[in-house]
């Protein structure tokens, strides 16, 4: 909840892979400098007692994704410089939005980085993946900070419902997107590697380099042998991560303005039941835009019914929260209004009358049938404090 490397001069770009008995190199870019022969140092002298016998190894990078050796690959470095032109052109004022964004949760975000010993450049990965928006959804349906696909949300344990996306939750999300990527760098023994894992999915990159690597060691060097079989936005995902690194460590050199610290601190309660934003801000005795600021997590704007859920409340008022929330009579906790079921109705037929969806109504009322509607049966439709407005708007329940 953090320095660039790039090739030395005459440095070699591409080494030798060996595959099942032939020799294969690392597509390389028209233009490429082949770099000079690498010679082996000789073996100390036993005669001379001053020569070490045994060499220290070297120190491990600071950083091992921007300090590889491959970070400085013409192919990387291409499309690394096309990042940096379009943040620092036509792209300038969205990234200056992405930095302020990322003060927000970027403690807890390198908190997280530091316990699991991570490489503190991942703190930039969200400006890639949402530009630092616990919200972002993309064109594919991924959401949240590290926009996660629904699948993988719920393969690593977080909630995706109606009422509660943990994809969108900055701690619980954090927290999963980190551990899914060391699991990645272990797996395939690189950073390159695993950061296309995270973006492509790991079984699709274990198939490329099965095809184009089989007997190959694991290293950075295979992210640039997969490269082109790998789709277009994986391919940019290292070099974007990278451009986002040098603009973001240093702002003011690029022309960016320097954020204020805001980092989002808060307290955890436990709500017991449902109960909307306001009530939760009414006990905190803090604002409703507050409480839906510190819970993106809040789909609907109110907790799921019948079961705890963990909320955040503003630091320091976690113990006014749990003295006021009692206080509240159960019928006051959430916004939501009763529907007697009319002749030919569906559930369709309400959710479009309330503006709400058929799946929050079914989480509202999950011993509901939708196919077995009677005339007369009661149907709870929570509508959040917003959403209530709009449904009195509507005119009297029938």
């Amino acid at each position: 909840m953090r320095k660039s490397g790039s090739f030395p001069a005459g440095a070699p770009l591409v080494p030798l892979v060996l595959l099942a008995g032939c020799f294969t190199t690392v597509p390389e870019p028209p233009g490429a400098v082949p770099g000079p022969v690498v010679r082996a140092l000789p073996p100390p002298s036993l005669e001379d007692d001053r020569s070490p016998i045994l060499t220290p190894p070297p120190e491990a990078p600071r950083d091992p994704i921007l300090e590889s050796r491959w970070a400085g690959h013409p192919i990387i470095t291409r499309h690394k410089e096309r990042w940096i032109d379009f943040w620092t052109g036509r792209g300038a004022a969205d990234f200056q939005r992405y930095l302020a964004r990322m003060e927000r949760y970027r403690e807890l975000v390198d908190e997280e980085i530091a316990r699991l010993g991570l490489p503190p450049s991942l703190r930039y990965l969200p400006i890639v993946e949402s530009g630092y928006a616990p919200t972002a959804r993309s064109r594919a349906r991924a959401v949240g900070l590290w926009q996660f696909m629904s699948g993988t949300a719920r393969e690593v344990g977080l909630t995706v419902s109606a009422l509660l996306d943990e994809r969108r939750d900055p701690v619980r999300s954090t927290r999963k997107a980190l551990g899914l990527l060391a699991e990645h760098r272990e797996r395939f023994g690189s950073w390159y590697l695993a950061l296309a894992a995270y973006n492509g999915g790991p079984n699709r990159l274990s198939r490329i380099l099965r095809r184009r690597a089989p007997l190959a060691p694991p290293g950075d060097s295979l992210f640039l042998v997969a490269y082109e079989a790998l789709p277009r936005e994986t391919r940019d995902f290292v070099p974007k991560l990278l451009a986002a690194s040098t603009l973001a460590e240093a702002p003011q050199r690029y022309g960016f303005e320097t954020p204020e610290r805001a980092p989002s601190r808060f307290d955890e309660v436990t709500v017991p039941d449902a109960t909307s934003v306001d009530v939760i801000a009414e006990a905190a005795a803090s604002r409703q835009e507050v409480i839906e600021l510190l819970n993106p997590q809040l789909v609907r704007g109110f907790t799921p019914p019948g079961r705890e859920t963990v909320v955040r409340v503003p630091e320091g008022r976690g113990a006014l929260f749990e003295r006021n929330y009692p206080l509240i009579p159960p019928e006051r906790r959430v916004s939501y209004l009763e529907h007697r079921v009319r002749r030919g109705e569906t559930l369709s037929h309400i959710a479009l009358r309330y503006g709400v969806s058929v799946q929050l109504i079914r989480a509202a009322n999950p011993d509901l049938v939708p196919h077995r509607l009677q005339i007369g049966q009661w149907v709870v439709v929570p509508r959040g404090p917003r959403a209530g407005q709009r449904a009195a708007a509507d005119g009297p329940v029938g």
